[in-house]
């Protein structure tokens, strides 16, 4: 269904551990050592230049997602524009702080909208697994300038791509060489199988960054001490993630290979942890297909009322269970 269940790679329990002394309030910004840490994997992962970049520890992604119109200021009369097909709680953050929530993938569908504050965007994108190229974010980026609304990136799949490269907003390909306005969410839950320390990360537009730091400080929203350190371990170690990549790789073919022999069609999934599946017809009718046969898959109306006949199978399981998926499907 999408949790990790693969080990937590020993470099990174080891720095949580050593950590664990820590009577001290933790920064809210961040140590120096995480900023560091963050920023260079941005560099290398993002290809974004470290001058002039904002970095912000969150506590997981989803808290960011959550919270970030709230703490953006947006509110009852603002519009917060969500992808069609998509992660849910981009809509929840948007009426948690009142705003009104559009679903689009087509900014120019809009028309005259008024008060556009936010624009989330989604590449590779969960559930579908679509990469969305750099000429279509940059179209993103302008249409937002030019409005002064923000765009914000959620990127936590953007190191597993498969048959396509990701690109992230903050490439000087999309962004043109600035941050302003733009903001890219990450996450080390899936990267490191950190789901269970809460770790992640958003970075971009300075301004927009220190904003979010003033609120973020007198709300509490800090990220513990002992996992800050945890991140710097896993964001500075690259073997382990290339590992647990190596093992997605796997999975996803061995399960590709099984659905398309039992009759569905993958659609997207070119990148990401999942595969988005349809046999054209309900996708409640798929679900309980799957059931009787003991595999749980999301139903693809979760993501939007357009995914009526997809489905959702998480790359996130054992290689034994995996490979028992396979079997009940043959």
């Amino acid at each position: 269904m999408g949790t990790p269940v693969d080990p937590v790679p020993e470099v990174i329990r080891r720095a949580l551990a050593d950590a664990s002394d820590a009577p001290g309030y933790p920064l809210t910004a961040g140590t120096p050592a995480l900023r560091a840490a963050i920023a260079a994997w941005v560099s290398r992962a993002c290809g974004a230049g470290v001058d002039g970049l904002g970095v912000l520890p969150t506590i997981g992604s989803k808290e960011l997602v959550a919270w970030l119109p709230t703490l953006l200021g947006i509110g009852p009369g603002d519009v917060v524009v969500v992808p069609s097909i998509a992660y849910p709680t981009y809509e929840d953050g948007a009426r948690l702080a009142g705003a009104t929530v559009v679903r689009t993938d087509s900014l120019t569908s809009l028309g005259p909208t008024p008060r556009v504050r936010l624009v989330w965007v989604n590449s590779p994108g969960n559930p579908t697994g679509r990469v969305l190229p750099a000429a279509h974010l940059r179209k993103v980026v302008d249409w937002a300038r030019e409005r002064g609304a923000v765009v914000a990136s959620d990127e936590c799949y953007l190191p597993l791509g498969w048959s396509a490269d990701p690109v992230s907003v903050l490439s000087p390909q999309v962004s043109g060489g600035s941050y302003a306005g733009v903001l890219a969410v990450h996450s080390l839950s899936k990267r490191s199988n950190l789901a269970g320390y809460r770790a992640g990360f958003v970075a971009g537009d300075p301004a927009l960054v220190a904003e979010l730091l003033k609120v973020r400080k007198h709300a509490g929203m800090i990220v513990p001490a002992p996992v800050q350190a945890a991140m710097v371990a896993a964001l500075e170690d690259e073997r382990h993630a290339e590992e647990q990549r190596e093992r997605y790789r796997a999975r996803r073919e061995v399960l590709t290979a099984a659905f398309t022999g039992a009759g569905f069609t993958v659609e997207h999934s070119e990148a990401g942890l999942y595969l988005w599946l349809t046999r054209g017809e309900d996708c409640w009718q798929t679900v309980d297909w799957l059931a009787r046969r003991g595999i749980l898959v999301a139903a693809g109306v979760f993501y939007g009322p357009t995914a009526g006949q997809h489905v959702r199978v998480a790359l996130t399981e054992s290689d034994e269970h995996i490979a028992g998926v396979a079997a009940r499907l043959a």
